[in-house]
């Protein structure tokens, strides 16, 4: 029996209501590789459009039938190039319907593909290709093509497909083929069908390598199906559903959701940070995968608009938006669903439930003058967002609940396919990162003696299920330093669960700041609690053997210069970034701004539940120049590289303790 067969048994150990959402869906579990998907997608949803991609030129739309068919034919042209089963191909490319038909045409082949986007910095690009082994690449277009080229030459490579339709470069000894002449092969060619077992190697991932050289994640199919097969318990799409894709396709987070979704007949729609405000409108939305950055984005936008009202419409949405955090509140006290009183009595779930019966028309009232817009911001019929990629602020999610759009945290790593754990639209526990998924154990255990601690006590999460990897490609030290003998996957944060086997997060192990005084600072929940204040856009802490924590700070600009305009001055800040028309300079260093800013930080660093004085924020530095994927300072899931951080200021830094 494969590993596939024996996921599936967990169909039998599952709630009645996760029964009951399962069969509403379309069924694969007879299904052992995601290749074969795809073919009966196409007998179920025929016309209806899977792929639409508004802003390529021409706009892409592609339905089931065509492409099931393109998977084929992409997978047909690779056979005839020589490609055999088991056989490596780099995918280096990024959003788009044609990336989504190589990488799915390339496991109909019977390859495994190495995937990381065009965008990633040329040495890594050329580690994986050479790392993974790979015979052949696939690539976005000519301009990453001649990024690579001129090391390609001391690589085993056999040929090179652009998924653009550029004409391919003469000057080269590389076989190159654009996207249309390699489909035009596939045409040319018969296609061998390739059965695949749960067990076989699918892709290969490349951790984003926020530490050391990146590591290929080994996932199979059965990995794969898993996520597919069990997200069902999560979402329970119709078929035709509008999906909103913005995240990297090639990162598992994303990726696995986009194979579930499109498994059930949704409509997959391509957005970028550019057009994702005017497509939300446009397009209407049921899910969407993001990752807290992006809410937050979503959210700061909104509270701009609210900034803009006239002073009397300002006082009354903040007077709703506090009678409305009261109210659901004391509507999770009243469903169990307060993480911070899981244990709240009979009597103290009655008392708030009068509140909230209490609170209800105020918040009713702000329904309908101010969160029902809102929600017209979001397209207006979003069922629900999936968060993950990291946790998400309390505020964001307080703020969501409010207006009525509902966010279902998730927990996972690419080493785990990668949903471990997601809140469940009935079991939404904010500030948790929810149940885990079928089959799927959490334990929580001490971080030096890996003994097991009892429910509610923080400690290392170590994971086991069907979903965990194979291992890290051709690296068994670091797949054995994972993985124990018993397979129980470390994944390097901490966290608890609670009586109900919800799992909350409270920072990474690695990312942990030891004081000079012993104590151990997690830094992500301080850093969530001072990214309420306007003024602050990111902010990551540091402090790794000082006497107090420290900060640096990348302030929101425009915030600034609405507070100086209410203190009669204008704001000038010297950076090509910043564009300003100001007369009088008020350095950044200056001690009103250095007041704002402290003055923000005590408030909200003391405010968040559990404040201890060693959570106290000492010296802080603004910078201008934001963490960012193109500078390098953060993943390509907007995760801070806190130890490039680190180094790149270091002697910042450094002063700031001196």
């Amino acid at each position: 029996m494969s590993k596939t067969q024996t996921a599936y048994s967990f169909l039998s150990n599952i709630t009645e209501q996760e029964r009951q959402a399962l069969r509403r869906l379309v069924d694969y579990t007879n299904v052992e590789s995601l290749p074969e998907v795809w073919p009966l997608a196409a007998e179920k949803f025929g016309d209806v459009v899977a792929l639409r991609s508004p802003h390529s030129k021409p706009e892409a739309v592609i339905t089931y039938t065509q492409l099931a068919k393109q998977m084929q034919l992409f997978a047909a042209g690779l056979q005839a190039l020589g490609i055999k089963v088991g056989d490596r191909i780099s995918l280096i490319a990024d959003n788009s319907p044609r990336w989504f038909i190589a990488d799915q045409g390339i496991m109909t082949a019977g390859g495994v593909d190495a995937v990381r986007s065009s965008q990633a910095d040329k040495e890594e690009l050329l580690f994986i290709i050479a790392n993974s082994g790979s015979t052949a690449i696939v690539v976005e277009d000519l301009k990453t093509l001649k990024k690579l080229q001129d090391r390609l030459n001391d690589l085993p490579i056999q040929f090179v497909i652009l998924l653009s339709d550029e004409a391919p470069p003469r000057e080269t000894t590389l076989k190159v083929l654009n996207f249309t002449q390699s489909m035009e092969i596939g045409v040319n060619h018969n296609f061998v069908p390739v059965k695949q077992n749960g067990d076989a190697l699918a892709t290969l991932i490349y951790t984003s390598g926020t530490t050391g050289k990146p590591k290929g994640v080994m996932l199979s199919y059965s990995n794969l199906m898993h996520q597919v097969i069990s997200f069902g318990t999560v979402l329970q799409p119709n078929v035709g559903d509008i999906v909103l894709s913005i995240l990297p396709s090639w990162h598992s987070y994303e990726r696995t959701v986009e194979y579930y979704l499109l498994s059930q007949g949704c409509t997959q729609v391509y957005t970028n940070l550019r057009s994702v405000k005017g497509d939300l409108r446009q397009f209407k939305p049921n899910y969407m995968v993001g990752v807290p950055r992006l809410w937050e984005s979503i959210y700061e936008g909104v509270q701009k608009q609210f900034r803009e009202q006239p002073a009397n419409k300002q006082r009354l949405i903040k007077f709703l938006l506090g009678i409305s955090e009261k109210y659901i509140k004391a509507q999770r006290v009243a469903q169990g669903l307060d993480l911070n009183n899981l244990h709240a009595s009979g009597g103290e779930r009655l008392i708030a439930k009068i509140q909230a019966s209490i609170l209800s028309p105020l918040h009713s009232l702000g329904e309908r003058l101010v969160y029902a817009k809102v929600r017209e911001a979001t397209g207006g019929e979003i069922k629900q967002m999936i968060s993950g990629g990291g946790a998400l602020p309390k505020h964001i999610d307080n703020f969501f609940e409010i207006i009525g759009v509902q966010i279902l945290q998730g927990y996972g790593l690419t080493e785990t396919s990668p949903v471990t754990h997601v809140r469940r639209p009935w079991r939404n526990l904010i500030g948790a990162s929810g149940l885990p998924l079928p089959a799927t154990e959490a334990k929580i255990v001490d971080p030096e003696t890996k003994a097991p601690l009892p429910l509610e006590k923080r400690g290392l999460v170590l994971l086991k299920g069907p979903q965990i990897m194979q291992g890290y490609y051709q690296n068994p030290q670091a797949t054995a330093k994972a993985i124990d003998a018993e397979g129980w996957f470390d994944s390097g944060d901490l966290g608890w669960l609670t009586p109900e086997n919800d799992l909350v997060l409270t920072g990474r192990a690695k990312d942990t700041i030891v004081l000079t005084n012993g104590e151990n600072i997690e830094p992500q929940p301080i850093e969530d609690a001072c990214l309420r204040s306007p003024y602050v856009d990111q902010i990551m802490l540091v402090g790794q053997d000082r006497r107090s924590l420290g900060a640096l700070i990348v302030p929101n600009v425009e915030a600034i210069e609405k507070w100086a305009a209410t203190q009669n001055l204008t704001l000038d800040i010297q950076s090509d970034r910043v564009a300003s028309s100001s007369t009088q300079k008020i350095d950044l260093e200056s001690k009103m701004i250095q007041d704002l800013f402290r003055q923000e930080l005590n408030r909200e660093v003391q405010n968040r539940p559990g404040y201890r004085p060693d959570d106290r924020i000492g010296s802080f530095k603004l910078i201008l120049e934001p963490f960012s994927i193109e500078n390098g300072l953060m993943t390509q899931t907007l995760k801070v590289r806190r130890h490039v951080v680190m180094e790149r200021y270091r002697d910042i830094i450094d002063g700031m303790f001196a």
